[in-house]
């Protein structure tokens, strides 16, 4: 009787707040945050649909795609070069729901604008995943070391870093991208990726000179553990939401870094293209034929804000004030 009077008194902790606590593992409540996060599975699905869109459309590295054309085919203008896209029901007093011989136009020389569009996105994700992954990788180490050996190696580190983060981004990655551009999106992200680093490192280092003195860490030490396992077992997995948000919003970044050179004539070079380069060369067409300026931003704006959309959903996901899930 005892035992099951105690069970059956409710958690009035719990029921007066009306939350169920429920058990779950830090990975099980992150992938729960952030699949509530609204915003951020907007721009999940947005993303996805672009990357699909780019990379299926016209085809990649040798793969072809469903669209029958090419950025590198010119013809005859149709119709002055003016989108067949319709996106109006015959209904609603629009020419229905069709694509079109040229869905997005023409340019000045014939070539379809739907093509050199998907092209343009291509070269501009690729940069900034490039980007992304290189300067998360290289500011991770410089941080992770800077913070856990300290001593002379700290200074040398971080007075590197500040020397970095003293120089405008933009004018290094305009050094960068002059003698880069020729060379493809690949090596132009590589080399963009290892100018962009210091601010992660800073924060990595932050991460680690607050972890290396918690007590796990000091047990860890005092047992004899290797440096090389208490940075990689102990303290590097503490710092996972941090180095994954600002990865995240490092590829947003460098979607708009890349943008802006091509813009500058510093990025991605003819007969290649990129988003801010179709943008530099069609800006004087916007007020005569304003969807050879409009489409390539529609993209830019697109990717980077549905980006930035998922790297706030990791944010708050990772947040470890957040210990409470409502059943």
């Amino acid at each position: 009787m005892t035992l099951n009077a105690q069970a059956s008194v409710p958690d009035t902790a719990s029921d007066s707040q009306g939350m169920a606590i429920i058990a779950r593992t830090q990975g099980q409540m992150v992938r729960r945050r952030f699949f509530r996060h609204r915003a951020a599975l907007a721009g999940m699905i947005l993303f996805g649909f672009v990357i699909i869109l780019a990379f299926s459309s016209i085809g990649f590295a040798g793969i072809p795609g469903w669209w029958d054309k090419t950025y590198l085919d010119t013809g005859a203008l149709t119709n002055q070069g003016k989108p067949t896209l319709s996106l109006i029901p015959e209904f609603l007093g629009g020419a229905g729901l069709h694509l079109g011989e040229h869905p997005f136009g023409q340019d000045d020389i014939g070539i379809d604008y739907f093509a050199l569009t998907m092209r343009g996105a291509q070269q501009s994700i690729t940069i900034a995943f490039v980007v992304g992954i290189v300067a998360t990788f290289f500011g991770t180490v410089v941080g992770a070391v800077a913070g856990y050996f300290r001593g002379r190696l700290e200074a040398v580190l971080m007075r590197l870093t500040d020397v970095m983060i003293t120089i405008p981004v933009l004018i290094i990655a305009a050094v960068v991208g002059r003698m880069m551009g020729d060379s493809g999106a690949l090596v132009l992200g590589l080399f963009l990726g290892l100018v962009t680093w210091p601010t992660l490192s800073r924060l990595i280092r932050g991460e680690f000179l607050s972890l290396r003195e918690k007590e796990f860490v000091e047990a860890a030490r005092a047992i004899g553990t290797s440096p090389r396992r208490i940075i990689f077992r102990h303290i590097l997995p503490n710092t996972v939401g941090v180095i994954i948000v600002s990865a995240t919003l490092g590829i947003a970044s460098a979607v708009l870094l890349e943008s802006a050179l091509s813009f500058l004539g510093l990025g991605i070079q003819a007969p290649d293209t990129s988003l801010g380069q179709l943008i530099s060369r069609y800006r004087s067409a916007m007020v005569v034929r304003p969807w050879l300026f409009w489409w390539p931003g529609m993209f830019i704006i697109a990717i980077a804000l549905s980006i930035n959309f998922i790297g706030d959903g990791l944010r708050d996901a990772f947040d470890p004030r957040q210990t409470r899930v409502r059943a």
